[in-house]
């Protein structure tokens, strides 16, 4: 990866995309190993991770995932999945997080040297180009070894560098425990449900919120 060892760096991470994108090409993201791998390449500042969820239920499959980012390094950024009708009744469900993304892109990049963005969502062109005007570097994350790609093309041509998630997978793919083997149990605040998973990392964000592919490919 392209970075210097003394300038600021920040995640935005589309949090359904990148869940979409590690499962495209096969693997689970452990959230502590990303954390670490950008921390040892340069001056981390702050991950933002993002991600919509149903406000009204009791329980949400993202509950553990959002309740372990938020202890463990990460700045969570959510908003309430919203359900609709569309005009052929056929029942919807809405949770967009382009909006809230790049307002704290902009409001962070000047305070920046370089944004690694995981996403491949095309509608964050514009927003890459916006910032690059302001003097920073932005790296985009996501994949072009699935089918289709994960990343449109326009986002991939506007970065500064793309990096294929399949280059990161050793370094932050989540290590499944021997079969048999017994789960590791983690101390939460209390009131917070403990994630379900084992090994360092919190469990999988749910395929069923968010994308499948980049909108604008």
């Amino acid at each position: 990866m392209n970075f210097y060892e003394e300038e600021k760096i920040a995640l935005f991470i589309d949090g359904a995309n990148l869940y979409s994108t590690a499962r495209a090409i096969g693997f689970d993201v452990d959230y502590r190993k990303l954390l670490d791998t950008f921390a040892d390449q340069a001056r981390l500042v702050r991950a933002f991770y993002y991600t919509a969820l149903f406000d009204d239920q009791e329980y949400s499959p993202i509950r553990p995932l959002v309740d372990w980012l938020d202890y463990n390094g990460y700045t969570l950024v959510t908003k309430p999945l919203k359900e609709f009708t569309d005009a052929a009744g056929r029942r919807k469900i809405k949770g967009n997080m382009d909006i809230e993304l790049a307002i704290d892109m902009m409001e962070m990049a000047e305070k920046l040297d370089h944004i690694v963005l995981f996403s491949g969502d095309g509608d964050f062109r514009r927003l890459v180009e916006a910032v690059q005007r302001k003097g920073v570097r932005v790296t985009v994350i996501s994949t072009i070894r699935s089918s289709p790609p994960m990343i449109a093309d326009e986002l991939r041509r506007q970065a500064d560098n793309f990096v294929d998630l399949v280059e990161l997978q050793d370094l932050v793919q989540r290590e499944l425990p021997p079969e048999g083997a017994p789960r590791r149990t983690r101390t939460l605040p209390p009131g917070v449900q403990a994630p379900q998973s084992t090994g360092t990392a919190g469990p999988a964000e749910p395929a069923a919120v968010g994308p499948t592919g980049p909108r604008g490919a």
